[in-house]
């Protein structure tokens, strides 16, 4: 049986046992000669012939609530509707309590009639409808905003899951241009090294399209593939680079999201040491411990090359994936005349992974 239905099954049947046991506890009723558990059958039976009027009541006040939650009907036209709806369901009420409930339960069980003053009747039934009404729709109202909420989460889910692919298939591209680039330099060369270089970069594209699609990856997969960059780049500097990359790690099967820090690693290559005619460097440090990942580079670059931050979209796209996974990571670069430094402070705890 759907879930929904058996909500709604246990809800009039929770209901109908609280109210019979208000009355039979209050009092409400006295019949001689009858036991405490026979007492509130009599109560249960007055519930159930009572509970025909309000769940025709209540599912009705349903339908006129959509209505007017999906814009279809005007607030007029919803209280004049609930105003029918209840009217109806007062002269229901009357005629049950008058006929039925009086007129054949109690009366046969008592062998008695009691004659309510019409008006008073009408306010405490009005009540007693208005009381189960609003509990049914103020728990279908929450039921509804907290499907709102979830539906909301999930269509934002699935738009940052989009952005998020895009902004690395921008990345990426840019990335295997510019190791082609070096390759090419190589072949020109006619150097031995490029056949080691084409393995390299190989197990590089292998392991970007095959592995970072399908969630995190374990850190030391991203050191791996930090070093084989570096080396690849190398290559194009020879001595007048120097490359410095430590690293404490205290759990290497650690999961983080894949790809984050490598186009940090390729901004210092294309924007210092690629953008230089002398000597130059780029140092990095990374250190993961107990879930917190620290990550600096810094890499010298001309006077003259004061590249803007704003215009380099590579960062602009690794600072918004960096928003999208790790909402309260930490973000510092400093653009100076003769240095580019690069501080990112992660909690590998808070991720959206």
């Amino acid at each position: 049986m759907n879930k929904r239905i058996l909500y709604h099954i246990a809800f009039w049947v929770a209901y109908v046992l609280f109210k019979s046991y208000l009355n039979f506890d209050s009092g409400s009723f006295i019949v001689n000669d009858k036991s405490g558990i026979e007492l509130f059958m009599v109560a249960l039976w007055i519930q159930l012939v009572f509970v025909t009027i309000k769940i025709p009541l209540v599912y009705a006040l349903f339908n006129v609530t959509d209505k007017y939650l999906s814009k279809q009907w005007s607030i007029f036209k919803t209280i004049l509707a609930a105003a029918i709806l209840f009217a109806i369901a007062i002269i229901c009420y009357l005629f049950l309590n008058h006929y039925i409930v009086f007129g054949m339960i109690l009366e046969r069980e008592m062998g008695m009639w009691m004659d309510l003053n019409p008006l008073s009747s009408i306010s405490y039934y009005f009540f007693i409808l208005s009381f189960v009404s609003g509990i049914a729709i103020a728990i279908k109202l929450v039921r509804l905003n907290i499907k709102q909420k979830a539906d909301a989460q999930e269509l934002l889910k699935n738009k940052l899951e989009i952005e998020l692919q895009f902004l690395k298939a921008q990345t990426n591209p840019h990335f295997l241009f510019n190791t082609l680039n070096n390759i090419y330099a190589l072949a020109r060369k006619n150097s031995d090294k490029t056949a080691d270089v084409v393995m390299t970069l190989s197990n590089m594209l292998r392991y970007m399209l095959y592995e970072t699609f399908n969630g995190p990856v374990e850190i030391e997969n991203e050191i791996k593939i930090i070093n084989d960059y570096i080396e690849l780049e190398k290559l194009r500097y020879s001595k007048r680079l120097e490359m410095v990359f430590n690293y404490t790690v205290d759990n290497y099967k650690e999961k983080l999201a894949p790809l984050i820090l490598l186009p940090f690693v390729e901004n210092a290559f294309k924007h210092g040491a690629g953008e230089s005619r002398f000597q130059s460097y780029i140092h990095i440090d990374l250190k993961l411990i107990d879930k917190q990942l620290s990550f600096e580079i810094k890499n010298s670059k001309e006077e003259t090359k004061n590249q803007e931050i704003d215009k380099n979209i590579g960062l602009k796209n690794i600072q918004r994936q960096l928003e999208l996974l790790y909402p309260t990571h930490k973000l510092s670069i400093v653009n100076s005349a003769k240095e580019f430094i690069v501080k990112l402070n992660i909690s590998l705890k808070d991720g959206n992974i």
